[in-house]
């Protein structure tokens, strides 16, 4: 036989004094986010927050295009999501990096074909998995280096994106050495057109230093 309901009164019902802002906070951080699996980034959610981690949400809500080099669901707001989970540390054990992956409900097959472009055992270097990462969103070396460049800056949303040149240079050169097609030789020239003009700028680069407007025809 079923038990009567318990009925309560207000006075009897304990609402912890945080639960409010801790709701509010996630509806706003999910809504800016947008999940593709609302129970599976609520998890890394609540277990982020439980330990003080940054949590997995975007700065701002993103339209959910699906990448143009090959169909990953990636975009640059939630590689940069990654980025602030991870940068804290050089290297990230792969076990870990995977997890936050499926956090954001993202394809594991797809993160499995970003680590075959480097293979590696264990864990990787965070800005190597970066760098492969912006080179699954851009459609050329270039682009991927955009996208590195409005993920690592310290500018504003929307100003010159710049990053250290050193920086950019380790990266420029861990991508083009995994591309047959660049030799060696070609990366320095390259990277040595642009030394003269990041000097006078304190060492910084940013997008209007290597990105040529294409002309309307």
């Amino acid at each position: 036989m079923p038990l009567p309901d318990t009925m309560f009164c207000a006075q009897q019902i304990h609402i912890p004094p945080e639960l409010p802002d801790i709701l509010k906070q996630f509806t706003k951080a999910a809504i800016r986010t947008q999940p593709a699996d609302v129970l599976q980034w609520s998890a890394g959610y609540f277990s982020a927050l439980s330990r003080g981690d940054p949590l997995p949400v975007k700065d701002r809500i993103e339209m959910p295009v699906a990448t143009q080099k090959t169909d990953t669901g990636l975009t640059q707001g939630l590689l940069k999501v990654l980025h602030k989970q991870c940068s804290h540390r050089q290297y990230v054990e792969l076990a870990d990096l995977e997890q936050k992956w499926k956090n954001l409900c993202l394809p594991v097959e797809k993160f499995r074909a970003i680590l075959q472009l480097d293979p590696c055992e264990h864990k990787i270097e965070w800005m190597k998995f970066l760098a492969l990462g912006c080179s699954m969103l851009g459609g050329s070396l270039n682009s991927a280096m955009k996208h590195v460049c409005e993920i690592l800056t310290k500018d504003e949303e929307g100003g010159p994106a710049r990053i250290p040149f050193e920086t950019f240079c380790y990266v420029y050169r861990y991508l083009s050495g995994l591309d047959s097609d660049t030799s060696a030789m070609e990366t320095e020239v390259y990277l040595a057109s642009l030394k003269e003009n990041a000097a006078r700028k304190n060492g910084m680069i940013g997008l209007v230093d290597f990105l040529i407007p294409q002309r309307k025809i």
